[in-house]
Formats: structure tokens, C-alpha cells, sequence
């Protein structure tokens, strides 16, 4: 049986602080999981990871099953020895990929109903890499276009390879432009991995069943009480969620009160305000390859104290030309090593070069200031004062 255990702590409202036990380490959460799809967390080492208090990572089972590939990660310990990481892990089941190399790339869009790239119209979307079929999902690797078949079996068999702690049943992940009928379908489709993945999978290791439905209130709810059913460890929330952020909040709000104190996962979600208003409504854990993936682009993260706010999504763009002779730090608030040690001007001048080692401190940044907010977030729930930093922060 998996070494895996959840209680809630104390409550503000619905938002919890709880404590989820793993055979390699505990998480207080709320918490924001940082994204280390192929066994890292871009331009960061176990040390980084180490440093800025990471409690935990989500690594990616369809990008590693294609490389190194399972087998290897296996034969090598499994993926805390072949990180040189001593936190849990989290991966997914490769079900959002479904989405994102099939309806999600032929539609150009995201979860919420986004384009993915903002220069792009929907309708500029690419050829699908994947095609969901009754036993699974088959894919076109985006490495070297060798053919692959994803089963719930398979996807089981894999994460069992990589050795992590939490691993996430199959399920399909729809697109926000998928009609009822075809949702319906691949609720269907899902409930039944959900099944196959409790059958097959590895008892040492902790499983989510995945809440699907769209923006549908009867899916959703019907889902709900499907997956809650069932024995998993956790509950993770999936799939399209709705067109905008309310549809998102009102989706959670229709799922969440028909959860029990298992811990909840919200899947692919994290940007500042999307942390409040999720805690807020009972989430535990989160995982989103935001804070890394803006930090490579230029995006650095500042609190409401340093000018952050709603209308600039808490962060600036350090490409710009005001930050050439700016001797600051990112934010004089923040007491991460980058903002220690570094000036605004710098990490332009890094950044302008396209330097590696901008990658690295930017992430460092980003990633230091998100899990510091997730403190203030465990905080303010015991101190009962979440309403009141929510406020200064939105």
C-alpha cells in the first residue's frame, strides 16, 4: 500500500491548510507544485530546488515515457535518485496531452478557452499530434514522429517506472470548444480509465481520479460523484474549464461541495489571482508551468507593496528599456537570492544577451515568489485573516 496520508490542519471559510504525507517527504498546503516536466525544473538543479524550499515537483509521464524513456528512468533508481531529488513527486498521466497535441493545437487554444500564443488567431492551429480512440490515446511523438499508444494500463505501467509518489489516473482532457455530446463521450471514456487505472496501478504509490465535464454543470456534478466513488487517495480537477477565470470559479464552485477532505488538485492552474480565488474555494495543491515559463520570457513577478496588481498581472516585463541603468532589485520585498544579489539592470543586460544565467535567476525569482505567497496564503488561514490579503493583493 502507497505511504500516503492527508489531514486538515485548520480552516478559514472553505479555504484549509492540511499536511500530505508521502514516504518521501511531507506538503503543507495550500501549495503551488513547480513544474519539472522532464525530470526538471527549467535552468534549476535539485540544489536550486533545495534553496527556495521546494516541498514537492511535477514531472511529465508522456515526455519522459519518449525521453529517456520509463524504462531507463527505472533502471536508474526511478526519479528521485535520477534527479538527486528527496521531495515527493507528482506526474500526470499524460492525458492533458490528449488536449494540447489534439484539440488543443488544432484549435490554437488553452484550458480556459485562451489562444495559446498571443500573436495567433484560434483558427491558425496546427495538425493534431493526438487522436483519442475507446482504449486510449495515440500519439505522434513531437520528438521524431514515431507512432505511440497511451492506455490506462500503459499510463500505469510507466509512472510505476518513474517511481513517483503521486501519480494521476488516464483520462481525457477536452477542449472549452467541445459541445455537450462529445463531452459526454469522453466522460464516459474517462470514468472507464478511471476504473482501468485504479485496477493496474502500482499499490506503493498514491492515485488521483481526475474530475472531468467541461463547462457542463450535469457533467461535472455527475463526475464528481463517479470519481469521489471511487478509492483514490486524491481528487485532482481536469479538463476545460469554462471560456474565462469566472467560468473556472463557478465550475469549482458547483464540484468542490460535493468533495470530501481528501486532497484536491487543481490541474495546469496558478497565476497569482488564480491562488486566492481557488484556495479560497477549498483547493489543496496546484501545479502550472507559469512562474517558469513567464521568468524565461522576461516576465518577473512584484508584489502589490512594489506594484503589483490585477492590471499588470503582478509582474514586469524586464526587457524594457526603463530597467537599462535601474540599480533595484526585482522587488525590494522579495528576499530571494536573485534580488539579494542582483540588480533590475542586470538581469536586463542578461536577459538582452540571452544569457543562461538570466534563466536561472529569473526562475529563481519567480519560482521563490510564488511559494513565499503560498506561505502567506497557509498563513493568513490560520491567522483568519485570508479576506484581508486577499484585498491587498486583488
Amino acid at each position: 500500500m502507497a505511504e500516503f496520508s492527508f489531514r486538515i490542519t485548520e480552516t478559514c471559510g472553505s479555504a484549509r491548510i492540511g499536511i500530505l504525507e508521502t514516504a518521501n517527504g511531507c506538503i503543507e498546503t495550500p501549495y503551488l507544485v513547480p513544474v519539472a516536466t522532464l525530470a526538471t525544473v527549467k535552468s534549476l538543479d535539485s540544489s536550486d530546488l533545495e534553496s527556495i524550499g521546494a516541498q514537492c515537483v511535477l514531472a511529465n509521464t508522456y515526455h519522459l515515457y519518449l525521453r529517456p524513456g520509463d524504462s531507463i528512468v527505472k533502471k536508474l533508481g526511478g526519479l528521485h535518485k535520477f534527479m538527486n531529488l528527496k521531495v515527493p513527486i507528482f506526474t500526470d498521466s499524460g492525458g492533458f496531452q490528449a488536449f494540447s497535441l489534439g484539440y488543443g493545437m488544432e484549435h490554437n487554444i488553452n484550458k480556459l478557452g485562451g489562444v495559446f500564443s498571443g500573436d495567433k488567431k484560434a483558427e491558425e492551429g496546427k495538425e493534431k499530434l493526438a487522436r483519442i480512440t475507446e482504449e486510449g490515446i495515440i500519439f505522434k511523438s513531437v520528438y521524431d514522429g514515431s507512432k505511440h499508444v497511451l492506455t490506462p494500463k500503459k499510463s500505469m505501467s510507466i509512472q510505476s517506472n518513474l517511481g513517483s509518489d503521486i501519480i494521476m489516473a488516464l483520462d481525457e482532457c477536452t477542449s472549452p470548444l467541445s459541445g455537450y455530446e462529445y463531452t459526454e463521450r469522453a466522460l464516459v471514456r474517462t470514468h472507464r480509465w478511471a476504473k482501468e487505472s485504479l485496477r493496474h496501478h502500482d499499490r506503493k504509490q498514491a492515485i488521483y481520479g481526475i474530475i472531468q465535464g467541461g463547462y457542463f454543470r450535469e457533467l461535472r456534478k455527475k463526475s464528481s460523484e463517479f470519481i469521489s466513488s471511487l478509492p483514490f487517495e486524491g481528487i485532482a480537477i481536469g479538463g476545460a474549464l469554462g471560456k474565462s477565470k469566472k467560468d473556472m470559479h463557478e465550475i469549482l464552485d458547483w464540484i468542490v461541495p460535493m468533495l470530501n477532505d481528501r486532497p484536491r488538485h487543481l490541474l495546469g492552474i496558478g497565476e497569482v489571482d488564480d491562488l486566492f480565488e481557488c484556495v479560497e474555494r477549498g483547493i489543496d495543491t496546484f501545479d502550472c508551468v507559469a512562474p517558469t515559463r513567464l521568468a524565461r520570457r522576461g516576465g518577473l513577478y512584484i508584489r502589490p507593496e512594489s506594484g503589483g496588481k490585477i492590471s499588470n498581472k503582478f509582474r514586469i516585463n524586464i526587457d524594457n528599456k526603463t530597467f537599462r541603468e535601474d540599480k533595484e532589485p526585482i522587488d525590494k520585498k522579495c528576499k530571494c537570492m536573485t534580488c539579494r544579489k542582483y540588480s533590475r539592470a542586470y538581469l536586463r543586460h542578461l536577459y538582452a544577451a540571452n544569457e543562461l544565467a538570466y534563466f536561472r535567476l529569473a526562475t529563481i525569482h519567480n519560482l521563490s515568489f510564488m511559494l513565499t505567497l503560498m506561505k502567506e496564503l497557509r498563513e493568513s488561514i490560520r491567522g483568519k485573516t485570508f479576506s484581508k490579503l486577499k484585498k491587498k493583493w486583488l
